[in-house]
Parts: C-alpha cells; structure tokens; sequence
C-alpha cells in the first residue's frame, strides 16, 4: 500500500481543510457544523444542542476510553446495538456490530429486536430512521446531538410545504395542486426525498403519494415515480437528483433548480410545468468538494488509475470518472479490483482511508487525499460513546431520538414503498 503522505506528494495536493477540525468536538464552541464545513451551509437555529460532558470523558486517555467502552458493551450483553456508519473515525468502527451505509444500518436495527438499545454512530437523520424501523419499546440512541447532516438541513417541512403549495398552483389541478391527477391517471408531481434529510420530509412523502431513495437505488426508484406522476421533485441533494435522471436519458433543459430562499424557486413557472425534474438547491459539502482538475491531476500522477466517485458529486465530477455510485458500490469495486490496481476514490476520507488499509494489494487513495473528512460524523468522538454506554449500565437513557407516532407512521409508508421496489 502507497502512503498517504507519498500520495499526497505524488498528486501535489495542499490542504483544504480547517485546520480546527482535528480538534476534539466539546472544545469547538461555535454554533454551526464545525472546522471543515462549507460556508454555504446555514445552520438552523433550531438544531439539536449536544450537553457538555463531564470532566471524566473529556480528560480520559484514548486508551481509557477504549477500555471503558469494551467494558460496558461486555455489561450490556446483546441487549445492545451499536451501528457504525462508513464514515466514522476508526476508534468508533472498531465497537460497531454492523458498518454500512444509512438505511443498510436502519434495516440492521430492525433484525434485532432482542435489543433494548440502539446506539446509532451516525448523524442525525439516521438515527430518525432507526427510530422509525425499530419497535416502539427500543431506545435508539445518538451519542453526540450536535452530530447532525447540513445537506438534509437546506430542506425543512416549512421550505417544501411551501414548495409544493406554489408547484401546484403552477401545474393546476385546484385544490388538490400537485397531488392532483390528470386524465391519464398521472400525479402532477411525485415527491422524492433522499434518505439524507429529516423524518419529517420522509413522512411528507408519505402523505403525498411519494418515497424515499438512496444513492443506491435511485433510479429504480425514480423509475417506480414516473410510472405514477408526469414530474418529480428531488430533495435535498440536486446532484444525485441530476446525476441519475441524466443516466436515465433526461436532459438538463428538464431538470430545473428550486431555490428556497429565492421567490418562486427561481426559476420563472413555465419552466416547472414543463420539467420533468425538479432538483432542490442542497448538496453535500464533502462531495463538492471533488473537482475535474483532481481527477486529471489523479490521471497524470497514476497511468491507468480507475477513478469511482459518489453521485452526490457534481455533474461534471461524474462525468469525468470511470464509474459512480453509492458507498456500498464503491466498497465493491475496490474489493473487485485485482492486485496492483490503481483507485482514485471521490468520497468521504475516512472511508477511503479504511479501504486502503484493507486493502494493502491495491493504490486505493482519496482524490483530494488531504480533503476534510464529514465534519458532523466526526463529532461521535469515543468520549461520547463511552459516556452514551456507561450511562445504559447505570439504568439513564441519554440522547434519545423520538420520532412522534404520527410522523413515524407517514414516513413509514415512504419507506416501505421504497422498500417493495428495491429491497
């Protein structure tokens, strides 16, 4: 395996993040997403406000909180669940029974009922979907409550209702607006939501005829809405949004933007009535951080290098690789790859490192190597875990996430949709 610093050297790389994020979490004061975000990304007023933690966790060695943490997971038994995301620092994955992508995570959760508590190392939205698809008598439990996602914050319930109220005055259909059906038995307009946002946008989706997707599934669940609606509207990420309705033929001129902060979206009305797509103005600050130049830069430095990129990359980015998609694919085309391959990865660093690691056959690097890693992930720092855990042993359920039944219930029916058309 290549080292990280002969990669760098290699692709003359220069550092792109904040140099705070290396940081531990309780010493960053400053409300917002952290060292390493984008400065596009707002951050809502309204989110969740993590408790200080006690001098015990914040002074403890790495080596103590490691013990700590294996010695109330061997006292909780099976009556617990930890779930990794593969974003996660290495001292997290090491204590997680399963590691995988978001809903590969929320569908563990549910094959265990035998446990009481759910530790989800995630962020936010996550852990609203675990919530969702575990049984009403299970904790779900997110260590750290500042760990939250800004690609599902550019899209709140108030931002989209409003949407949708004005999509269908502009589509017709009277009261009914956009849920209204036309002569041949098509919805005016599907709504879509990623996995990456809110519970309550899944269960807008929900209550309007809609599903939800992942990066994995994307088309086929974009396929299952056109069979049903004549437009979609794609939130909160634009770019998995293009990136898949490109691949399935659509054209940009279809594809017009919804900006929330702008009167009318943006866009004048006759470009929506005759859209296909509708792409929400959200992204993910890690993924666009990703360039051409970078892959070019990958090309020259390693001969024959194959270049994978996530879809919640720009348009542009995908288009230039050899290959996109979700994480899961991405995992599988390293482990696919023969001996002596050479691959550029466009995705979270974390990842790209664990991948490289295992993989010691194999060139498997980061595009932009010295790129940030997810800002809010990294906030599930062992401290946390150890305090979430100790404080089970001790009977206290801390951080508990709760989705309310009525919500749960309407984001459930988005969820299950998408789960009969792509398992």
């Amino acid at each position: 395996m290549t080292s990280v610093d002969a990669i760098i050297e290699r692709l003359g790389a220069h550092s792109t993040c904040d140099a705070g994020l290396t940081q531990d979490p309780w010493s960053i004061t400053k409300p917002g997403y952290g060292p390493g975000a984008s400065a596009l990304d707002m951050f809502p007023r309204n989110a969740p406000r993590q408790q200080p933690l006690p001098k015990e966790y914040t002074d403890a060695s790495d080596t103590e909180l490691q013990e700590r943490i294996i010695e109330a997971k061997r006292t909780l038994g099976s009556k617990l669940l930890i779930l990794g995301h593969f974003y996660q620092r290495d001292e997290i994955i090491v204590h997680a029974d399963y590691v995988g992508d978001s809903f590969q995570l929320s569908k563990n959760a549910a094959t265990r009922p035998e446990a009481d508590n759910i530790v989800f190392c995630g962020v936010h939205f996550m852990a609203e979907t675990a919530d969702i698809l575990s049984t009403p008598e299970q904790n779900v439990i997110l260590p750290n409550m500042s760990a939250g996602c800004s690609m599902a914050d550019m899209a709140n319930i108030d931002q989209v209702t409003d949407c949708w109220e004005q999509l269908g005055d502009i589509v017709g259909g009277g009261a009914d607006g956009a849920a209204s059906k036309d002569a041949d038995g098509l919805q005016e307009v599907i709504p879509v939501t990623y996995m990456n946002s809110s519970a309550a946008l899944k269960a807008f989706c929900g209550r309007n005829g809609g599903i939800v997707c992942t990066s994995s599934n994307a088309r086929a669940v974009l396929e299952w809405a056109f069979a049903r609606g004549k437009r979609v509207l794609f939130f909160p990420d634009q770019h998995l949004g293009r990136n898949t309705a490109l691949a399935m033929g659509m054209t940009l001129d279809q594809m017009p933007l919804w900006d929330p902060f702008v009167a009318g979206g943006g866009a004048n009305p006759e470009e929506y009535a005759n859209a296909k797509m509708i792409l929400w103005k959200g992204f993910c600050s890690v993924h666009q951080r990703f360039t051409v130049e970078q892959i070019e830069r990958a090309r020259r430095a390693y001969p024959g290098v194959k270049v994978i990129v996530h879809p919640e990359c720009s348009m542009d980015v995908v288009n230039a690789a050899d290959g996109t998609g979700s994480t899961a694919y991405i995992v599988k085309e390293i482990e696919n790859a023969p001996a002596g391959s050479a691959i550029a990865v466009g995705t979270e660093i974390n990842l790209v490192n664990r991948l490289a690691a295992q993989h010691p056959d194999k060139t498997v690097f980061c595009l932009d190597p010295v790129v940030c890693p997810c800002s809010t992930m990294y906030r599930i720092h062992p401290a946390y875990l150890a305090w979430a855990l100790e404080n089970l042993v001790n009977g206290t359920v801390v951080n508990k996430i709760t989705v309310d039944p009525q919500t749960a219930s309407d984001a459930k029916v988005a969820l299950d949709r998408m789960l009969r058309v792509h398992p």
